[in-house]
């Protein structure tokens, strides 16, 4: 089978550029300026503050996500956006070392030229560590597209998004080993192939998903080993 070539040149499982700045927002706890292509997103971390919102545990700390769409006003979409990244970052951040506090996480986006939400949630966790939040491990995002032939493509762009029959969002966990080299590798081993959040629009088969994952696994490990790098550099700098 012919492999298919996209319009921007890419092979299917070929993913865009990406780069991250660290702590770009001086007045943030942490920040992270995330680059996929031309999609961009600046993420700031505030807190952890005191107290909680009504209605959340006192007794774990409190995730909060405010989402600033590039222009015009925050809607349906940018809401959905909000709930799913708070629950991924719920589920990796350790919730109980300052319980009864708030943690913001701001998300401006610069670019959106596709995958918004992977780009976003990359942005998050990058933050999240130079804010040094206290993390079980870090997560990977990307975006899955199936064609109408079937064929499935990964961190898709504007263009492509408007011509697919589903596509599907998905969040891998890093090993911690990618905050700290020191953490024993057996611990590692439980979160080489989970899946922490997965969000998917359109019709998708079985099969077309599993694909998804297959493929959004393999590429997320390329992820992993460029925010590897990208965190151990900026602490090396932080130390120097």
């Amino acid at each position: 089978m012919e492999e298919t070539r996209r319009a921007d040149g890419r092979s299917p499982n070929q993913l865009r550029p990406f780069s991250c700045t660290g702590n770009p927002l001086h007045r943030a706890h942490g920040s992270a300026r995330w680059a996929q292509g031309d999609t961009v997103v600046l993420a700031a971390v505030y807190g952890p503050k005191p107290g909680t919102r009504k209605g959340e545990n006192p007794e774990k700390a409190s995730i909060e996500v405010v989402w600033k769409p590039k222009t015009g006003q925050i809607g349906r979409q940018e809401k959905e956006y909000e709930m799913i990244l708070k629950r991924t970052l719920q589920s990796i951040c350790m919730l109980t070392v300052h319980p009864n506090t708030t943690t913001s996480v701001v998300l401006q986006v610069v670019g959106d030229d596709g995958s918004l939400l992977p780009c976003a949630i990359n942005a998050s966790c990058a933050a999240l560590t130079f804010a040094g939040i206290p993390l079980k491990h870090l997560a990977v995002a990307i975006g899955c597209g199936v064609m109408e032939n079937g064929a499935v493509i990964l961190d898709t762009n504007t263009a492509e998004e408007q011509q697919l029959k589903s596509f599907a969002h998905l969040v891998f966990p890093n090993t911690r080993k990618s905050v700290d080299s020191k953490e024993p590798k057996e611990k590692d081993e439980e979160f080489e192939r989970g899946l922490i959040t997965s969000v998917t629009h359109g019709v998708m088969s079985e099969d077309d998903y599993f694909n998804c994952i297959e493929r959004g696994l393999a590429a997320s490990s390329r992820i992993s080993d460029f925010m590897r790098k990208t965190l151990q550099k900026e602490a090396s700098s932080v130390d120097a």
